[in-house]
């Protein structure tokens, strides 16, 4: 008696998943690769481009618009590389008193140099002044450290003047040294909860100064951030640790939350993307979930159908947006454009 049920649950399982729907359906980095492979936005499903700031002109926003899509800016926000080699003051400071080494391909920089915080808060008005943007999502939002990658790469940062000297005003303490390498014994054998809760708060301070710039000049822009994919418990307790992350505290300030769930280049299973997801949404809820993974077969290839798989999983806890890493390997591999085209138009919300 109970066999014949069995494809009619299996039928209903499959329906159900088909009826699913994704609100905001996008892609990352700009989307004139699809258009030189002769595709529309609206006819491959996408409602939604996320695009580096300084990438974005007229054109770029006119036709994406005239296609249906929003125009989301991607902002480097603590991304030092071309800076620091000029401003050597605002290079992050090791606990052995030196400048920390750049990752293999990234190089962060102090975010308590005031200089360097102006200069981005210049080129982040420059750009709301130009565009009338859907949302702005601050990428490379963390303290010196490179995360994309199998092992990565965790420093201990930073120790430089403008930092020790915020950390004893915020504090209340006295370093005995402001030597930077007798400063960071000090203050890690003494006051390491203290320093870990700060450096949070630094990057809270951040983020608030830019949502406030973001609403100020577009009220109703939204303002995200490509979020480091591990929990509480991965790499040690990293996120918090050694990228200053804490959930809790960026929660009321981020309207989302676009996870970097790049299993490929991360040395995972496309099964880890939604495990990772799923946390994430029930840190902070579904509506504030749009993970971003990847499409680009660097390290190693993405089939098709792995790529499809990843797209699945991204959305199975309830994620209200999605986008893949990058629009060029989409529009290179036609299998890849077909899957993108079938799910998004898929999980297209039926018109009221």
């Amino acid at each position: 008696m109970i066999r014949p049920l069995a494809p009619i649950l299996l039928l209903s399982a499959a329906l159900a998943a088909s009826a699913q729907s994704v609100p905001v359906r996008g892609v990352y980095s700009d989307p004139r690769p699809l258009w030189n492979a002769g595709h529309k936005l609206s006819g491959l499903g996408i409602n939604a481009v996320f695009v580096h700031g300084g990438s974005i002109n007229q054109t770029l926003f006119d036709r994406a618009t005239a296609e249906g899509a929003k125009v989301y800016a991607e902002f480097a926000t603590l991304n030092g590389k071309g800076y620091v080699e000029k401003h050597p003051e605002a290079w992050p400071i090791n606990e052995k008193g030196e400048p920390a080494p750049a990752a293999s391909w990234f190089m962060g920089v102090c975010p308590t140099d005031p200089a360097f915080r102006q200069y981005r808060v210049k080129q982040l008005e420059d750009l709301l002044s130009k565009f009338n943007l859907a949302g702005v999502w601050l990428d490379y939002f963390h303290w010196h450290a490179q995360f994309e990658d199998p092992h990565p790469i965790l420093p201990e940062t930073c120790f430089n003047t403008s930092c020790l000297r915020a950390f004893q005003k915020s504090a209340g303490i006295k370093l005995p040294s402001e030597d930077p390498a007798a400063a960071a014994r000090f203050i890690l054998s003494k006051h390491e909860t203290a320093w870990r809760r700060w450096r949070a708060e630094v990057l809270l301070d951040w983020a608030k100064q830019f949502r406030s710039i973001v609403k100020q000049r577009r009220p109703n822009a939204l303002i995200g951030v490509y979020h480091a994919p591990w929990t509480d418990s991965e790499h040690s307790g990293a996120r918090y640790r050694t990228l200053g992350l804490d959930i809790p505290l960026l929660a009321p300030v981020f309207d989302v939350f676009s996870t970097m769930v790049y299993h490929g280049r991360m040395g995972q299973s496309p099964a880890w993307v939604g495990e990772n997801v799923k946390w994430l949404v029930g840190q902070v809820g579904p509506s504030k979930v749009w993970p971003i993974v990847q499409a680009t077969g660097e390290p190693t290839p993405i089939s098709a159908q792995e790529f499809e798989s990843v797209m699945r999983k991204a959305v199975e806890p309830g994620s209200t947006g999605i986008m893949m890493f990058t629009t060029r390997a989409i529009a290179e591999d036609p299998a890849k454009t077909e899957v993108l085209r079938r799910l998004y138009r898929a999980w297209t919300p039926p018109t009221p």
